[in-house]
C-alpha cells in the first residue's frame, strides 16, 4: 500500500525545500566567513602576545656623572662662505661635528696671519623656530674679533642649519653642552692654522652661562677659562621650575620617571652643575646685573659662594641697576673686564 501526499502538502514541501536550500548556502557562507574572521583574530592575538613588542623611546640615564662619562668628539671644523668683511675681521659660516651631529655657526677671524686665541660663544635661549645662525651675541662677536680673538659662535643642535636631535628634551638639553665642549674640541682638532690651539676659552650668556657651568664640570681643562654673563642657575631644579615645568616631554616623561624637583630632590641635585663644582679646574669670570629679573642675582651669588667655598678661581663683578641685558657704558665696561680676564687666563 503506497502513501500519497495530498497535493497541498506536496506544494508546501517543495516550497520549504527550495527555501531551505536558498537559505542554507548564504548561511554556510556566513558561518565560514565568521570562522575565518575568528581564525584571523586568534592568530593576530597570538602574534601580538608572542612577537617582540615595539620598543618605546627610553629615557637616557640623567645625571652629571653619567653625562661626563661620555666621550666628547668634536671634529671636521670647516670654514664656509664669507658672510661679511670688515676692516678688522672676516665673518665666515662654519660647520663642525659634535658626537655625530652636524652643528652650524659663525666665526669672526681677525685680519692678520695669526694664530689667534679663540673664544667659543654660547648664546642664550632663542626659540629655535625663529633663531638665525649667529644670533644672540653679535655685539660680543664683533668686539672680541676687533680685540684680536677668533669669535666662534655655535648655533647648537636643533638650531639654524644644525642637525636635529629628537631626544634633546629627554636629556634636559644637555646636548647643548655637548655641542659647546665639542666646538672647542673641533677647533683644537682642526688643521686651521689661524687658530692658536693652546688658547681656547668660553663665553656664555643667560642659558649659555648655564651651559658654561655644565661644560666646566663635565670637561675640566677643555677651556682655559670661562666668562659667564647673566647666567641661568647652576641648579637644574631652579631652571626647570622657572621655564620647563610645562614642557610636554619634561612633564610627561622626565617627571613620570624621575619625579618633579619637589618629589625627588636627589635626582635634580645630581643633574646640576652646582652639586659637582669640585670638578671645576678653570678660572671663571661671573658678570651679573643687580636688577636682573630674568635670572635673579641670587643665582649668581649662590654659584660664586659655592665656588669660593671650594677655593676655585672665580672673579665676580656685579653691575648695580643693570638688568638681564647690558646696555651703554655697562656693556662696554663688562667687555673691557672680559678682555682683561681672557688675556690673563689665556696667556
Amino acid at each position: 500500500m503506497s502513501f500519497r501526499m495530498p497535493a497541498r502538502y506536496a506544494i508546501l514541501t517543495r516550497v520549504l525545500r527550495f527555501w531551505l536550500i536558498g537559505f542554507a548556502k548564504p548561511l554556510h557562507t556566513y558561518i565560514m566567513r565568521r570562522r575565518v574572521s575568528r581564525m584571523v583574530l586568534t592568530f593576530s592575538l597570538l602574534f601580538a602576545t608572542f612577537a617582540a613588542p615595539a620598543r618605546a623611546v627610553e629615557l637616557p640615564e640623567l645625571s652629571m656623572p653619567a653625562f661626563w662619562q661620555q666621550t666628547f668628539t668634536g671634529t671636521n671644523l670647516k670654514l664656509g662662505k664669507v658672510l661679511n668683511r670688515t676692516s678688522s675681521y672676516t665673518k665666515y659660516a662654519v660647520t663642525y661635528r659634535s658626537n655625530g651631529f652636524k652643528i652650524s655657526g659663525i666665526m669672526n677671524v681677525p685680519k692678520g696671519d695669526g694664530p689667534f686665541p679663540l673664544v667659543v660663544l654660547a648664546h642664550g635661549y632663542i626659540d629655535p623656530d625663529i633663531y638665525r645662525t649667529g644670533q644672540g651675541l653679535m655685539r660680543e662677536q664683533d668686539y672680541l674679533a676687533r680685540k684680536g680673538f677668533i669669535a666662534f659662535h655655535t648655533d647648537y643642535r636643533n638650531h639654524a642649519s644644525s642637525d636635529d636631535d629628537p631626544n634633546l628634551m629627554r636629556g634636559l638639553r644637555l646636548g647643548y653642552t655637548t655641542d659647546v665642549i665639542n666646538a672647542a674640541n673641533a677647533a683644537r682638532n682642526s688643521n686651521l692654522a689661524i687658530i692658536d690651539k693652546q688658547r681656547i676659552s668660553l663665553l656664555g650668556r643667560s642659558m649659555g652661562g648655564g651651559i658654561g657651568y655644565n661644560a666646566l664640570v663635565a670637561a675640566p681643562g677643555v677651556f682655559d677659562s670661562a666668562v659667564l654673563f647673566a647666567s641661568v642657575s647652576s641648579k637644574a631644579a631652579e631652571n626647570t621650575n622657572r621655564w620647563l615645568r610645562n614642557d610636554p616631554v619634561v612633564r610627561k616623561e622626565i617627571f613620570a620617571k624621575y619625579g618633579s624637583p619637589e618629589d625627588n630632590p636627589t635626582f635634580w641635585n645630581n643633574v646640576s652643575a652646582y652639586t659637582h663644582f669640585e670638578r671645576v679646574e678653570d678660572p671663571i669670570l661671573v658678570l651679573h646685573g643687580t636688577a636682573d629679573d630674568t635670572c635673579p642675582i641670587r643665582w649668581a651669588n649662590q654659584a660664586v659662594n659655592r665656588l669660593r667655598a671650594l677655593e676655585k678661581d672665580v672673579t665676580y663683578v656685579q653691575y648695580k641697576g643693570a638688568g638681564h641685558t647690558f646696555f651703554g657704558s655697562t656693556w662696554t665696561k663688562s667687555m673691557q673686564e672680559t678682555v682683561k680676564f681672557l688675556k690673563r687666563t689665556m696667556a
